[in-house]
């Protein structure tokens, strides 16, 4: 009895997986809540620095395909030396890229900053790295719910970011915003220590055996993770396009300024249920069929829009769709890729797939600058994105989710009970 009581007295009162989550939602938070406000400062760069709008979308393209790149070899590093050192690598060079966008002069010191530093620090710090972490810490029954947990607390910093950097740079200035979240994002270092915790219950990382090389070949091979990884692109060119151009989008529609702060706000804000919700979807539904219906909503979400007149209420309304199918891709997409083949490479893995998000990503952010310049409009790749989340649609609803299996036809693509 005495035993017993001693060790409930000396159980921890906050299990690791718990802080492993807490820890991943807060550094998702200000790597993702900062990388939100980059739409924001267009303008300024343009009317104050005279650094002209092709040469900023290309540093917005440059950081998302340069955050591809370096995705798979961050995964790989946390998957051999721990989240911990990948995340505290990441902070500092996300925090060195701010600070050198901060007192950029010229488009190459901004495509530097936002472009190099802060791609490369954004992958250590974001979904490939943080969310391995959450996943091996968790058994593979909760695996999906604590993805989706993590995700939508990292988007508290899409809804507090955003009007932070948006009051900085009216009081400050630009330069003195970009500050304030470089060292907001420092503060975040510490919580990387905590991302390589396990509970007892946590399953093992798989057999050490199994040569990345031949984990590598097998993902190639399956016909799952192919549709998958092209499905992701449509992801990326979709989120890019908007959080980049939805706020001077806006302003041609000769709607206020402060409306296109408040759209990003309530995407980060509506995020949060949807990455929950999605992540609860995940853990009860094939997650293929979830993503497959969520891309078809998006696409239409983008159709109507674009559509209708603007006003106040479509904005709000088309951002509030929008949020609550943002980051939902993602703890269904790197679910699929345990479920696939395991937690031994998972980082690495999620990190190819993940490539292909930010090849999209490059994309919507190079071509919304590049068509507007041409055109004049945006017309174009709003059309783009809605027909997009058809194509990717049809992608999903033909994936398998058997380990291994890459050859047989799909099922129907109602839902179906995860279990099934």
């Amino acid at each position: 009895m005495a035993l017993a009581s001693a060790t409930r007295r000396s159980a921890p009162m906050v299990s690791n997986a718990t802080l492993v989550m807490v820890a991943g939602a807060l550094i998702l938070s200000a790597a993702m809540g900062v990388r939100q406000t980059f739409g924001l400062y267009l303008a300024p760069f343009a009317l104050e620095r005279a650094i002209p709008v092709t040469q900023f979308a290309l540093a917005i393209a440059l950081h998302n395909l340069v955050w591809g790149v370096a995705q798979p070899f961050a995964g790989a590093a946390a998957d051999r030396y721990g989240a911990a050192p990948v995340a505290g690598f990441g902070v500092v060079a996300l925090a060195a890229g701010l600070a050198l966008a901060a007192f950029a002069g010229s488009g190459g010191m901004l495509i530097a900053g936002i472009g190099l530093l802060v791609g490369i620090g954004i992958s250590c710090t974001s979904f490939g790295v943080v969310l391995a972490a959450v996943g091996r810490a968790v058994s593979a029954e909760r695996r999906s719910m604590a993805m989706g947990i993590a995700s939508a607390g990292g988007s508290l910093g899409q809804v507090l970011m955003v009007p932070v950097a948006q009051t900085a740079t009216e009081l400050a200035g630009l330069t003195n915003s970009l500050l304030v979240l470089a060292a907001i994002v420092l503060l975040a270092a510490p919580l990387g220590l905590l991302l390589d915790r396990r509970d007892a219950t946590a399953p093992a990382a798989g057999p050490a055996a199994v040569p990345l090389g031949e984990a590598l070949t097998e993902a190639a091979r399956h016909r799952g993770f192919q549709l998958l990884t092209l499905g992701f692109f449509t992801c990326g060119f979709q989120l890019a396009f908007i959080a980049t151009y939805l706020p001077g989008y806006l302003t041609l529609c000769h709607m206020p300024p402060s409306l296109g702060a408040t759209a990003l706000a309530l995407i980060g804000l509506f995020n949060m249920a949807g990455s929950w919700a999605c992540g609860w979807l995940g853990g009860r539904f094939r997650q293929q069929y979830v993503l497959g219906w969520l891309y078809l909503i998006r696409g239409a979400a983008i159709a109507v829009f674009l559509a209708l007149p603007p006003s106040t209420a479509s904005v709000v309304i088309f951002a509030a769709v929008m949020g609550l199918t943002w980051l939902g891709t993602v703890p269904l997409t790197s679910g699929l890729v345990a479920k696939f083949f395991g937690l031994r490479h998972l980082g690495t893995l999620f990190g190819v797939c993940f490539l292909s998000h930010q090849v999209g990503s490059f994309l919507g952010a190079w071509l919304g600058g590049a068509v507007f310049d041409a055109t004049g409009s945006y017309t174009f790749i709003w059309a783009a994105t809605a027909a997009a989340g058809l194509v990717a649609a049809l992608l999903h609803f033909a994936i398998k989710d058997r380990p291994g299996d890459g050859s047989s036809q799909p099922a129907p693509p109602q839902a179906m009970p995860a279990s099934a």
